[in-house]
Parts: C-alpha cells; structure tokens; sequence
C-alpha cells in the first residue's frame, strides 16, 4: 500500500529527498505530539523522558541500523550515526537550554529553609520531595550512559563488534527498559492512576509514524550514494546523525521554554540509551561493525560530559551556564577533529 504514495513522492523529481526529509520530521514531530497525552496517564516528569520519549526521538536510529542491517550497509557508518546523536544530545542540545533558561532540577532553599526554620529542620514538603525523586531518577540514567558507553568501548576495543557484542548490548538495554517498566507500574499504584483509555490509539498512531519515519529512512538510505553531492554522499552517518537528533532539540526547546528542566535533561539521556547499545546491538545480530576513525575520540567526549553532567547533578542539582558553554566547545571540538576535511 505505500508503494503509490512512495512513485509518487519520486514523481517529483528533485524535491523527491526533501519530501522525504518533511515526511521523517512530520512523523518525528507527531510522535512528540502524542508525548503529550501520555505525559497525563501515568508517564510523568523523568520517567516520560526516560521510558516513552526514548523511542519516540530515537525511533530513526533504530530504523537506519535496521535498515543499514538489512542491505549489508556499513557498519561504521551505524556507529558513527550513533555517536553524532549521543555527543549532540548530551553537549549542544543540553548546552544551549542551560545558557538561554538554566537547568535547575531542585528548587532554590527558601530563607525560612536555609535557616532551619523550615518544616522539622528546614525539610520542604511535596514539591521538593518530587524533585529530589527526579534527580536520583536522573542521577541513575546518568550512571547507565556511563556504563553503556564503557560496556561498548571495552568490547570495541579490538576495533569492531560482532554477533556475541550484540546479544550482551541487547541484553543490557533490555534489562534497564523492565526496571523503568517496573517503576512505571510502582508509580502508578502508589497514585491509583491508570494507563487511561486513549493509549491504544497513541500506539496506532505510533505505529504509523514509525512505518513513516521506515519508509521515508528506508528510501534516503538508497539514494544518498547516487544523489551526485560529493559530501552527502561520502558523510551519511553524519548527516543521518544530525537529521535524527532534530526532534530531540526541538523537545529540550519546547520542554525548556515551558519549565520543566528535568524533561529536557531526562530526554536526551534516555535517548542515548536507545543509540548506545541498542542501535549497535541490532546492526551486529546481522553483520560485524567496524569502528569509524573518530571512535575513540568520540567516546571519550561522551564518557566525560556524562561524567561532568553526574558531578553537577549530584553536587549542585543544576548546571550552571558557564558549563553550557563548556558542553558548547566539547561539541566544536567534536566537529573539528571528527568531521573528514
């Protein structure tokens, strides 16, 4: 049934890539739009960012190393998609919300706190308990990109992945999802909520931007190495990169203009989960990965702006706009030294 509607995408000649393009962000977008009403039945806060929003923003990477999987493509170009996705996440697209709005995921101390004459030695009640459970919340995805990056770096370390690397990627994410799953359910007991009525039509609708964003991936993927453009052609996994990491910029500006910091943060986190290991995990059941020149240069930043954004998690419950700018230069960096010139 999309073969018509896909002729006649084609029929438009060279506005074919960008209809495309349109039709990956439109269903990118919807998707997102759906986030919505599932934030109101029982996904709220961190766990909306780490359990839902994940697959929704990443559902294109899964695709493009199903795809890449599926027509024997290269695997470096997988991971160099996945690493694109995971440094933007966690250096530009957090960077720029913490220098225009700031990051602030527990409230500022009242004076009546700060001189303990607060509830029973300066202790705040409700809100502040919420924020506190969203930053260990937080804390503990934190943690997991650590461990995700370092399981992948340790097996990459010979310089490719194979079919073994992936059942122990796989495995990992699969046992991370149950125990957010887990603290959906625990949840929802505690506040007598339900899933609501409404989420089998968010799944329908899921699914059909899912097929969308296959349909339209599926299609780039065989145009680009003829498209005649010497730099989209020799730069997929790059460009892949940057294209898939929209709808999880246009989340941390929509989430940050609205004051709710600890779903921009949770939300690009959670997505690196999806990429790393699962993206690597899926290509490698088909085909051994090779890693792309700038592996380890790009691991490395992605292991020490996770480990700064713990640090000031943990110490300050906030990241300050100086370290904006700091995740602003490591991505520079990132570009300079990892971009072929």
């Amino acid at each position: 049934m999309a073969d018509p509607f896909i002729h006649w995408i084609e029929a438009k000649g060279v506005w074919a890539p960008w209809l495309f393009v349109a039709l990956f962000i439109v269903a990118s977008f919807t998707m997102l739009w759906r986030l919505e009403a599932l934030s109101d039945q029982g996904f709220e806060g961190t766990v909306l960012g780490t359990l839902v929003m994940p697959y929704c923003s990443g559902m294109g990477n899964l695709i493009y190393a199903f795809v890449l999987a599926r027509t024997g493509g290269s695997g470096a170009d997988v991971m160099t998609n996945n690493l694109v996705n995971n440094v933007t996440d966690m250096t530009l697209v957090l960077g720029l919300p913490t220098i225009i709005w700031g990051i602030k995921l527990l409230p500022a101390k009242s004076a009546a706190t700060k001189n303990g004459k607060g509830n029973k030695g300066g202790k705040a009640k409700g809100g502040t308990d919420t924020h506190e459970l969203n930053r260990l919340t937080l804390l503990m995805t934190l943690v997991a990109v650590l461990f995700f990056t370092g399981a992948v770096w340790a097996l990459g370390r010979k310089g490719s992945l194979d079919e073994n690397d992936s059942l122990v990627l796989i495995g990992l994410f699969l046992f991370w999802q149950c125990f957010h799953v887990i603290e959906v359910l625990k949840s929802n007991v505690r506040q007598n909520k339900s899933l609501g009525w409404l989420w089998p039509f968010d799944l329908v609708v899921l699914a059909v931007c899912s097929y969308a964003i296959y349909v339209s991936i599926d299609w780039l993927v065989a145009w680009v190495p003829n498209c005649g453009v010497k730099f989209v052609a020799n730069h997929p996994g790059w460009l892949s990169g940057w294209l898939m990491v929209l709808p999880n910029a246009v989340m941390a500006f929509y989430y940050g203009a609205r004051g709710q910091p600890e779903t921009v943060y949770a939300s690009q986190v959670g997505d690196c989960h999806v990429s790393i290991p699962l993206c690597l995990g899926i290509y490698t059941l088909f085909h051994p990965m090779t890693m792309p020149s700038f592996y380890h240069m790009g691991m490395w930043i992605l292991f020490s702006s996770t480990l700064l954004h713990v640090f000031f998690v943990i110490f300050f419950g906030r990241l300050p706009k100086l370290f904006g700018v700091a995740l602003l230069a490591a991505y520079l960096f990132f570009l300079w030294n990892g971009l072929p010139r």
